[in-house]
């Protein structure tokens, strides 16, 4: 072949290879339409994406799919033998070859946060692998799968589970540094001021509000729609964002499996929220942290789980379980807090929606039905581990002076109307062993029996409250007898002090 012929033949395969070009072209046109048309592909452009990703979209094309699927199938050996550190560049490869491949997403967060973090003994090591995961979802997987449900609802799992749960040693530390972070952005109160945030004004209110935008990917807007829907909640603890992501997963249901994973998370997380939804106090650098009841959201947490009971059909029974055995908590601390008349209230509509749940039990477990059901007296003191039939002085006497140490120490932390009702508690139990004692002994009896003056017991858990050897710490043992008006101990003992006015 001379140099005229070759020069033809290239030309030729040149033109060739233009032509068949070409065709592919519309070929793909046409099957990116057919594809479209019958679903079978999720839109590839994303917006906002990095250059490498991009890049990969463009260059590597229908081949992103094999070489993630190689990657997947290294990757799921790699944790099968426990090599999560080896795990993380294989799950970065895939998430930036397949980026709407949720299930990576999914991995990829809870290897960070679950697997990884408890390789560490520090705490604070272990919240980095923790705050990385939940990045990763936040940051990354829900800007590229914005309408997936199933993001926002692990994403909403890690906050209710691995952050506001118990079971992570390093627990406690979590919480105090997301108050940390929160306090930075909603302040110290515990209620932001929604105007501020939607509408900020000066400089210090905008970089708040651009703050909880950027770097938490919050919306002020939502969190309030939330607050006044599931609240009122305490904003500086993992339990209100996992129902402020839960609820925007709420918002991209598509079917009612997602609304009722999304849902479950809301009503476990509002008894949470209930059970210790009231920051009272936090030493951040410390890791201490004070909780209470969140009494306020009683309402709306039943609230929650009666909707949870209507459409979650196949775990109707479990959720009336849990529903019950929240409203028996919630009578019980509304109780013990001095808000008889929601107690009373809840207690009518225990009895109404699960009439069993007063009755007492045989020692079989089977319900006795022989017997009136309980009072709500004699359940608040059941549940505080009284036992009204108890006859035994020194037990009564144990209750008794614990009741009023909860009440010294609830004085303390500025619960007026729950320390008054542990007194009254207190003095109700002594009432009642005093009636059975009356009944059950002759006068021989009675001098054995008695518990002695009421403000006696009073007075020694007060003493035992104050003493040097295993008392309070001198600050709050000093507010303590401040607040009940007692002289400092080198003026007096502690002599009968007057019970907080309710």
């Amino acid at each position: 072949m001379n140099f005229s012929d070759r020069k033809f033949y290239k030309l030729a395969l040149l033109a060739l290879a233009i032509v068949c070009l070409f065709g592919v072209a519309q070929a793909q046109r046409r099957l990116n339409g057919q594809r479209a048309r019958y679903g079978l592909v999720h839109d590839t452009e994303l917006k906002g994406a990095p250059p490498v990703l991009q890049f990969t979209t463009v260059a590597l094309g229908g081949f992103r799919g094999l070489i993630a699927n190689i990657l997947w199938v290294r990757a799921t050996e790699l944790q099968d033998e426990d090599k999560f550190f080896e795990m993380v560049q294989l799950a970065d490869w895939i998430t930036k070859l397949e980026p709407r491949f949720v299930q990576v997403w999914f991995v990829q967060a809870w290897n960070m946060a679950y697997n990884i973090s408890v390789k560490f003994p520090e705490a604070s090591d272990r919240w980095r692998w923790v705050q990385r995961g939940t990045e990763l979802l936040r940051d990354e997987g829900l800007k590229y799968n914005p309408d997936e449900p199933l993001i926002y609802r692990e994403l909403a799992w890690f906050f209710q589970h691995k952050m506001g749960a118990n079971l992570d040693d390093a627990h406690m530390y979590y919480k105090a540094a997301w108050v940390k972070e929160m306090q930075q952005v909603l302040g110290e109160a515990g209620r932001p001021n929604w105007d501020e945030l939607i509408n900020p004004a000066t400089s210090e209110e905008k970089n708040r509000s651009a703050l909880l935008r950027d770097k938490y990917k919050m919306n002020p807007r939502k969190m309030k729609e939330v607050d006044e829907r599931y609240g009122p909640l305490e904003w500086r603890l993992p339990e209100a964002h996992a129902i402020y992501w839960a609820s925007l997963g709420l918002d991209k249901t598509k079917g009612q499996k997602d609304l009722i994973v999304l849902r479950r998370v809301i009503y476990q997380s509002m008894q949470l929220a209930f059970q210790r939804g009231r920051l009272v106090h936090a030493r951040i650098g410390e890791g201490e942290i004070l909780f209470l009841q969140n009494l306020d959201i009683i309402p709306k947490t039943s609230a929650a789980y009666e909707e949870a009971i209507e459409q979650d059909v196949e775990n109707r029974d479990h959720i009336r379980r849990a529903h019950r055995n929240f409203l028996l908590d919630a009578i019980y601390f509304l109780y013990v807090n001095n808000r008889m008349r929601d107690a009373a209230h809840w207690y009518q509509y225990l009895r109404e929606t699960y009439p069993d749940a007063m009755l007492a039990r045989n020692p079989d477990g089977s319900y006795n039905r022989q017997r009136p059901p309980l009072t709500l007296e004699e359940y608040a003191l059941s549940r505080y581990g009284v036992d009204i039939t108890e006859t035994d002085q020194n037990r009564v006497k144990a209750m008794i002076t614990g009741l009023f140490v909860n009440a010294f120490s609830s004085l303390l932390l500025g619960e007026d109307e729950s320390a008054h009702a542990h007194e009254r508690m207190a003095q109700r139990v002594y009432e009642l062993y005093e009636e059975k004692t009356d009944l059950r002994s002759s006068k021989t009896q009675e001098k054995r029996l008695t518990l002695g003056p009421l403000v006696d017991l009073r007075r020694l858990a007060l003493n035992d409250m104050l003493g040097p050897q295993k008392g309070l710490q001198p600050e709050p043992a000093a507010q303590l007898r401040k607040l009940l008006n007692l002289p400092s101990p080198t003026n007096a003992p502690p002599t009968n002090a007057p019970a907080p006015k309710p």
